[in-house]
């Protein structure tokens, strides 16, 4: 007679006793027992509610403490920004102030140049000031204005595209077009070019000689009838269409007349040379420099 072999018997894994014993036998041993025993009666129940009470009491005394220390520190804060906006706006005063007072010396200062060097010399001296950028001048041109394009946000990483964003290199191509093709003056958003004029990055703005612009960027400048067609149809106008195309970009080059164009701020020169004499055919002088910049293709 053949002895019957014992079965083998295999231990459950884990999840298979995770989901036929979904409850703690801890928890099930505490509901069973609430169930005979019932809900805490006398001093059980006595030190739960007192341990309740004083938590409750604590939480309550520590939020009047906070509310208390907020609404005391709210005058002081309120104070101090008064203070801030009141010398803020104290400087701005005396900056309005000082800015006409200059004005004012400067007209002074013209004045007494008109009348000490006669009127050929002066006359001489303001053209030379309105080709260096140090006057202001008026007359027909070309606006180019350039705007960036949809920025959008990775839905992933959270980052922006800034591909479409205008760069302060499509800025240098559109002044040293302009530059080439005749133009007399140039401002960027009202400020004023010269030849030491810089266009900078710094971070997501862009600067111009320091000072800050932002889009939509209107390139302005005073030349021949024909500089706002020669721009548009020129190498510069051809990459900014192609901006256009692919990243929908805005650009728009049209023809402006009477236009005035401010003065640049006092130059700084270190060291100077004297131009070559004119030719006797150059009737005005005029100014013709480019944008500090690196070989520019744009910001691409």
């Amino acid at each position: 007679m053949t002895e019957e072999q014992p079965k083998r018997v295999f231990a459950p894994d884990f999840l298979t006793e995770l989901f036929r014993n979904p409850l703690d036998p801890g928890y099930a041993d505490a509901a069973a027992r609430k169930a005979v025993e019932g809900d805490p009666t006398g001093p059980r129940k006595w030190v739960f509610s007192s341990a309740a009470m004083i938590t409750l009491v604590a939480l309550g005394f520590l939020f009047v403490v906070a509310y208390r220390q907020t609404v005391a520190d709210e005058p002081a804060r309120t104070k101090a920004r008064a203070e801030l906006v009141e010398q803020v706006q104290n400087r701005r005063d005396e900056t309005v102030e000082l800015q006409a007072k200059a004005d004012q010396l400067g007209d002074e200062v013209a004045g007494l140049r008109e009348r000490e060097l006669g009127g050929a010399t002066a006359a001489r001296l303001r053209d030379l000031e309105a080709a260096t950028g140090l006057a202001p001048v008026k007359g027909s041109g070309a606006k180019i204005r350039l705007a960036d394009g949809p920025t959008p946000i990775n839905a992933v990483t959270g980052e922006r595209n800034t591909t479409a964003r205008v760069k302060d290199t499509d800025l240098q191509l559109a002044t040293n077009a302009l530059w080439s093709l005749g133009a007399e003056a140039i401002t960027i958003n009202g400020q004023r070019l010269t030849a030491t004029s810089t266009i900078r990055q710094a971070g997501e703005a862009i600067l111009v000689d320091f000072q800050p612009v932002t889009t939509p960027y209107e390139v302005i400048a005073i030349g021949p009838d024909d500089l706002a067609d020669d721009f548009r149809d020129g190498y510069a106008g051809q990459f900014f269409k192609e901006l256009v195309r692919q990243y929908g970009m805005s650009f728009e080059a049209t023809g402006v007349r009477d236009v005035t164009l401010p003065a640049a701020t006092e130059l700084k020169l270190r060291v100077a040379s004297p131009s070559p004499s004119p030719s006797p055919s150059t009737s005005s002088p005029s100014i013709s420099g480019s944008v500090s910049s690196s070989p520019s293709e744009g910001g691409r």
